[in-house]
């Protein structure tokens, strides 16, 4: 049963893994004995791929603004063949502005969708020639629950949060049949800088609504993870999976 969840020979890319949920999702396909390869535009990302890779396969870090789709193509190619091919893709960075829509500039909005929504568009473009050439694939996005509900004051990261959910639906049409499972998770409320800058009376309104009673740690994201990018789920594409402590039954 084990063997279900290793990803061991396996050959992983992630983005914005400097932090956060995107660092554990790198620990958790590392941890299940992947090569990692993290992208990220943020300070710190070196010192995490280093700390990471001090056991177990290599980590490799690639420094990339995701709203540029000339860096993007640069450290795709860099990263996969430092790697050695890819067998995984993990489209994690995400942007987020609390404004109103009519407090939305336009940069605001251009920035968001070009990391949230363009970028996981074309690097999917980029890897599904690869996996499709080999017959195998795991591509996962990471959408979110405002991809579901709208939420308040975010209509950028909603807009592209929901783009993510139906790109996920489409490529998954267009090449489960061929080797490559696409799917999805939709994180709730969790413990991250994204979140640093909630209201407090809000964060005591989510609270009040949310079964598991706390934020969720991105260590609690691991497990889901692992199974959608191991062969345990191979029988699973187009599935956008809600993490989010049971908020969405409320």
């Amino acid at each position: 049963m084990t063997d279900l969840f290793s990803l061991a020979g396996k050959k992983a890319l992630i983005t914005g893994a400097a932090r956060g949920l995107g660092r554990a999702m790198a620990e958790a396909l590392h941890e299940a004995g992947a090569a990692v390869a993290v992208m990220d535009v943020l300070d710190g990302m070196e010192r995490a791929a280093a700390e990471m890779g001090r056991q177990g396969p290599p980590v490799h870090a690639f420094r990339a603004d995701l709203g540029d789709r000339g860096q993007i193509r640069s450290a795709f190619g860099l990263a996969v063949k430092a790697l050695g091919g890819l067998d995984i893709l993990v489209n994690n960075a995400g942007m987020h502005v609390r404004k109103s829509v009519l407090d939305h500039r336009d940069e605001d909005w251009d920035r968001i969708v070009a990391v949230n929504m363009t970028a996981p568009f074309l690097l999917a473009q980029l890897a599904a020639p690869i996996m499709l050439a080999q017959g195998s694939g795991k591509i996962l996005n990471v959408a979110s629950m405002l991809a579901f509900f709208g939420g308040v004051n975010g209509s950028s990261y909603a807009a592209t949060k929901g783009a993510v959910a139906q790109l996920t639906k489409s490529m998954s049409n267009e090449w489960t049949g061929r080797g490559i499972c696409v799917n999805a998770i939709a994180p709730g409320y969790l413990d991250t800088d994204l979140n640093k800058s909630m209201a407090d009376d809000f964060r005591r309104t989510v609270l009040m609504r949310l079964p598991k009673g706390h934020f969720a740690k991105p260590e609690e994201l691991k497990g889901v993870v692992t199974f959608l990018c191991s062969p345990a789920s191979d029988y699973i594409s187009g599935a956008v999976i809600p993490v989010d402590g049971g908020y969405s039954a409320r």
